[in-house]
């Protein structure tokens, strides 16, 4: 456990978090003796740095001394069409390999939806929460986690009451999630107490754009980098990836930089010939400057990022390699 005093805390969890709903409240949370937050995944597909970028703040916190609980949300996946329930099994357990590879400690706790949201005091939750939430308001919320579809289900309205319920049944102190996650804690955080449940603290972290540019990394759009791809796979993937001249937003080599590097590293390693400028060791601001100024080609981005990610990821290549 990390000793830090509240403030010093507050600024890191601050780091690379788009939101906190609210700081005052997650000041009492932080003088809480053994806090808990969670985060839920759908056991959908390849766990990516989409995922990782969370992963990330959970370790953060589980440093300062929270309590990890990760819901593998498997009836969450059935009722979202991810597959069969005995598909979605096989995929929950790869995707608690991924994250035991990507550095929890042995006292995170992995949940599956399955295990509890069938039992009474569940359901009773749901159906309290169901007379409080008009229909628009849970397909909104479920649109920013699902696909669209022409012919919506019932499951697209009992989906975002679910995951309110799994608040209270693993006793959150905090909810941790991207952005798409957010309309959805808001419910949460506006009906939990008419229902006699405290509101969570909110933690919102940022989105990866995918490879090829679009808004959000996703394995079934397949502009994804594994956790667990190969140095080959990964190398292939960020020389493809999108990465415009001169632009930082909207550009995932650099997210990559940002989220993956500057963490662990205080400079950037750039290696390129002389007669190119040569070698440059950058912070994330001089970075930053050098891109958006047009001084540093795209693919000399590319080669440094390469390099560090596969470092980053070695971790959970030898943990897959030792399971098999």
């Amino acid at each position: 456990m990390i000793l830090m005093t509240i403030d010093e805390k507050i600024d890191l969890i601050k780091k690379d978090t788009l939101e906190i709903i609210k700081i005052e409240e997650l000041e009492d949370k932080l003088n809480k003796e053994n806090p808990v937050v969670y985060t839920g995944y759908e056991p959908s597909g390849k766990i990516h740095l989409g995922h990782a970028i969370t992963v990330a703040k959970l370790k953060q916190l589980q440093n300062m001394g929270f309590k990890v609980k990760i819901l593998l949300a498997d009836f969450h996946a059935y009722l979202n069409g991810k597959g069969s329930l005995e598909e979605i099994e096989e995929l929950a357990k790869y995707n608690e390999n991924c994250f035991n590879a990507l550095g929890l400690d042995e006292t995170t706790e992995f949940v599956y939806g399955s295990d509890f949201q069938t039992n009474g005091e569940y359901t009773t939750n749901v159906y309290k929460l169901s007379t409080l939430t008009t229909m628009d308001r849970a397909r909104r919320s479920m649109d920013q986690v699902s696909r669209h579809s022409e012919h919506p289900k019932v499951a697209n309205v009992i989906y975002p009451l679910m995951q309110v319920a799994d608040m209270v049944a693993l006793d959150v102190d905090i909810a941790l999630g991207g952005m798409e996650q957010r309309k959805i804690q808001m419910l949460a955080r506006e009906y939990l107490p008419k229902i006699g449940f405290k509101s969570p603290v909110c933690i919102h972290t940022p989105l990866l754009h995918g490879t090829d540019g679009d808004a959000k990394m996703s394995s079934s759009k397949g502009n994804f980098i594994a956790v667990d791809d190969d140095e080959k796979t990964i190398s292939k993937k960020i020389k493809k990836a999108h990465c415009p001249m001169n632009e930082i937003k909207g550009n995932p080599v650099y997210e990559i930089a940002k989220y993956f590097v500057y963490p662990y590293n205080e400079k950037l390693l750039i290696e390129r010939p002389e007669k190119f400028g040569g070698n440059l060791e950058l912070t994330e601001n001089e970075l930053e400057d050098i891109y958006i100024s047009g001084e540093l080609h795209p693919m000399d981005l590319k080669t440094a990022v390469t390099k560090y990610l596969i470092e980053y990821l070695k971790p959970v290549r030898e943990y897959f390699n030792n399971i098999k």
